[in-house]
This record gives structure tokens, sequence and C-alpha cells, in this order.
């Protein structure tokens, strides 16, 4: 009688204490994302929606998990290093009861407009800015014009995007009855085939993830190879040394540590762009102005399409963005003010790189810089791009582990984690072999516009444009109005077009780059 009263006072004082524990991890992460800590980098939010559980903790202010309790570390007795890791919250259950999210009753918290306009702002104002001058000089105005063309395209497909979440009740009130993209295109595509529509954005979602991973590899050995010519180090040598740093990334068990840097590179990002800015702004006397043109390059205008495209890919995240706002009605504003901030900053930046350097514009803008301060200004450009790149890699993995690895939905292959959360051999193998894939992808194509373009044109053209604007036809043609229609019509036609064409291009461009040995 005496042990059972002692051990009721024991759970009730754990329960308290575990309590008491949340809620001030609560206020922590509350202040901390208020803070900005919870933004996102660059990118990284191209494949989010997904993965909404995988990086919530990353996205809504470092929420910290409860600790696992000291049996469960006493028990395991794994050794630091081992490979099968575990999943936080996946491991075996522990004797007294533990929340697993934060705030009352374990509900995570909401987060504000400005906190939710935070991390689209990362998403579409990332380091591939870089690229946008290179667009310019093969467009002119009309690559300006395209650049204020593509915000006005995406913020209306992110809008109707997550009209498609909601539809009427009985009572004629809008209920959220779908949660990610991939609900949305299997909807559409039911009741003949109700899970293709979700296999098709998830093969996007993934093609996109790892390019951008490629990319980060490549602009890495390209900063690195820029900002050292006169070392006997190629390019491609440089993306192995990058890569080398990032084999890691293979055991990640979240994203925390990673989203620890995540405010501090946005800020090294920002300044950077003010550096390059403040220093064209220095030579202002020797604009070019006479070089943007009312002309197009033919044959390499259609790569700056998706390079533009690709500079405002954010669709796959809003979902669960939207989903996790404290008040969903000011979703439209959110999109409405960031998307204008950035086209703004985005066009502001392009004009004034290519007018300082006009023809002799690079791929990447920072190389076109005095050798006194590229070495410097890359270097940061290189570190923010090896921290940025564990979110799409990690995104990535879990949507092949849920596509192709899980044992509860049928998948084609066993669950890449045992029954006690742990990470198999074959899972480990799934993750180096991505890394690997990325460094040789890097290698063989180090050609960072023409990866870029190819990306935009195929994945973000599609995820941006066609599919939202199909998916808004089919679910909503009811409700929708004659104009409402023409534009639908519109952006998918001219999403189509741009596809193609730079597709095609890029394509081509590729295989010329690769038929002569053309370096960037």
């Amino acid at each position: 009688m005496a042990h059972l009263i002692r051990s009721k006072f024991q759970n009730k004082l754990s329960n308290a204490a575990t309590s008491v524990s949340n809620k001030s991890t609560a206020k922590v992460s509350g202040m901390m994302a208020r803070m900005g800590f919870q933004a996102a980098t660059d990118e990284e939010g191209l494949g989010f929606a997904a993965c909404d559980d995988l990086d919530y903790d990353h996205r809504q202010g470092l929420q910290m998990d409860i600790m696992k309790s000291d049996d469960m570390s006493g028990d395991d007795g794994m050794l630091a290093g081992d490979s099968h890791y575990q999943r936080d919250g996946t491991g075996p259950p522990t004797s007294g009861s533990i929340a697993s999210g934060l705030g009352e009753e374990g509900k995570s918290p909401k987060i504000t407009a400005w906190e939710a306009g935070w991390n689209v702002t990362n998403a579409i104002q990332g380091m591939f800015v870089l690229g946008l001058p290179y667009a310019i000089l093969h467009g002119g105005y009309l690559g300006l014009f395209l650049i204020i063309f593509a915000a006005v395209v995406c913020c209306y497909t992110g809008k109707i995007l997550i009209a498609c979440l909601y539809e009427d009740d009985e009572d004629g009130q809008l209920v959220r009855v779908r949660d990610s993209y991939v609900d949305i295109a299997n909807a559409c595509c039911q009741p003949r085939f109700p899970s293709l529509g979700g296999h098709i954005v998830n093969v996007a979602q993934i093609i996109e993830l790892v390019m951008t991973c490629i990319l980060y590899v490549v602009v890495s050995g390209n900063l690195m190879y820029n900002s050292f010519p006169t070392l006997p180090i190629s390019q491609k040598s440089w993306a192995i040394v990058a890569t080398a740093a990032l084999l890691p990334c293979a055991f990640l068990k979240n994203l925390k540590s990673v989203s620890k840097f995540s405010l501090l590179c946005t800020i090294a990002h920002f300044v950077i762009n003010i550096l390059v800015i403040a220093y064209c702004l220095s030579r202002a006397r020797d604009w070019a102005w006479d070089k943007v043109k009312f002309y197009i390059d033919v044959k390499k205008f259609p790569i700056s399409i998706g390079i533009i495209v690709f500079s405002y890919t954010s669709q796959i995240f809003l979902p669960s963005l939207e989903g996790n706002m404290q008040k969903p009605s000011e979703f439209h504003c959110m999109m409405n003010w960031t998307h204008i901030a950035a086209c703004v900053l985005k066009g502001l930046f392009a004009l004034v790189a290519y007018l300082t350097w006009a023809d002799a514009t690079k791929e990447v803008i920072t190389d076109n810089l005095p050798s006194t301060i590229r070495a410097v200004v890359n270097l940061f450009l290189v570190a923010k791009a090896l921290l940025s790149y564990p979110l799409p890699f990690f995104a990535a993995v879990e949507v092949l582990e849920k596509s192709f690895f899980c044992e509860r939905e049928r998948t084609w292959f066993p669950d890449c984690y045992g029954g006690d959360g742990r990470l198999k051999s074959w899972g480990l193998t799934l993750r180096c072999s991505l890394v690997v894939f990325t460094l040789l992808m890097a290698i063989y194509v180090p050609h960072f516009a023409l990866l870029m373009g190819l990306t935009g044109s195929l994945t973000g053209a599609g995820l941006c444009f066609l599919l939202p604007s199909l998916f808004h036809l089919k679910l909503l043609w009811r409700k929708l109005l004659w104009h409402h229609v023409f534009f639908d019509v519109a952006i998918f036609v001219i999403g189509g077009i741009c596809a193609i064409s730079g597709f095609i291009h890029s394509m081509e461009g590729l295989v010329e780059a690769y038929k002569y040995g053309i370096e960037d």
C-alpha cells in the first residue's frame, strides 16, 4: 500500500514537472520565433508541404523536444556515432507519459502573419537571386518584365492553391478538408486514379529538392574556384571537398542544429546583397544603359525564364504554412507584400548588377567582383550554401522514405526504420547514395545557370504555374467567375510554353556544354 501511494505521488510530481517544462519551452520557442529564428534558409522551402512533420521544429521557432527519460538512455547503451540512431520521438516508449507537442493540450504553437511572411521571404529571396543578372543579360527589359510577371503569377497561384484546400459545408461556410499539395492532387484525380496526382507531385518535389542540393554543390565549387584561381585546384575538385563536408548529412536526426544558423545565414546573405549593390552604386557613372535593350537572345532567353521562375518557387510548402498561421485570413495579405518586396528587390538587384558589368556579367554575379573582396564574399556564400544543403536533402530523404520505404503504406521496399525507430543499414545507404549522387551530378554537369534554368522549367513551372491553375479549375470550376477561368487558362498555357521551351533549350545547352567540355 505504501509502495502504491509513493508511486502515485511520484507520477504526479513527474506530470507536474513535465507540464512546467512544456510551458517554459513553449515560451522560449515563442520568443525565439518572434526574433526570427524560425526562418528557413533560401530555396530550402521547396519541398516542405509533404514533409510537415520533419521540419516543423525548424520553421516554428526551434521547438525543443522533451528529453527522453534516463531509463531509456541507460538501457539502450548505444555508443556515439552508431549508425543505428533513432529519430526523435520514435524510440521505445518510456515508463512515463511524455507530451510530444508544446503548449496547452500538446498543440503546436501557431505563427503570425509576419513570421509566415519571413519564411516565404527566405524561400523566394534566397541565394539563387545571384543568377538573376545573368537572366537580364539575355533578356534585357523583357527579363525585368518577366521578374515582375513571375511575381504576380506566383502570388496568384499560391492563393488559388490554398483555395483548393477548402470546400463549402452544408451551411455554406468554408472548411479546410485538405492539408497538403499531395492531397489536392489526389482529390483532382479521383475517383479513377485516387493516388496518381500525389505521385506526380511527389516526383516533381523529389526532382526539385535533389536538383536544389546539386545546385548548392555546384555553386560551392564555382565560388571556391573563382575565389582562389591561383591554386592548382579545379572546380570539380572543390565540389568534392564541399561534398566531403556534407557527408554528415546522412546521419541527421533532425534539423534543430542546422536551424540555429539559419538566421545568421540569412542576415549574411542580405549583407552580401547590400555589399554587391553598394559596389555597383559606386560605379554608377559607368553604368551601361545602352546595353539594356528590348531584344532577347532566342537561344538563351528560355533558360533565363527557368532561372527567374525557380527563384520564386514556394508553392510546395504554402499549404503547411497557411495551416499553421494564427489567422489564416491574413494569408492573402502576407502573399501580397512578400511578393511585392521580392519583385522590387530582385528587379533592382538584377538591373543594377547588369548595368555595372553589362556583357561581362557572369552566371554567379559575385564572380564579377574585384579579387580584393570577391574571396571574402564568396566564402560567406559557400558557408551559406553548405548550411542550406541539409534542409532540401533531409526533405528529399523523407519523401523517398515515405514513398518507397514504408511498410505500413505498402510501398515497394521495406521500412528504413526498425520497430524501435533505429535506422537500418539500407536506410543509411540510401542517404549516403543521395549525397554521392548530388556530387556526381555536380561534377559532370558543373553549370549553375543551365541547371537552374532546367529545374525552373521542368519542376518550377509545373509546381508554380501548371498544376495550381489546373487544380483550381478542376476542383472549384462551379464557383469560379469568368475572369478567374480566363486567368487560370492563360497561366496554364503560358506556363506550358515556358516549361517546354525552357526545358528544350536548357537540355540543348547542357548537351553542348558537355560535348565541348565548356566550364562555367
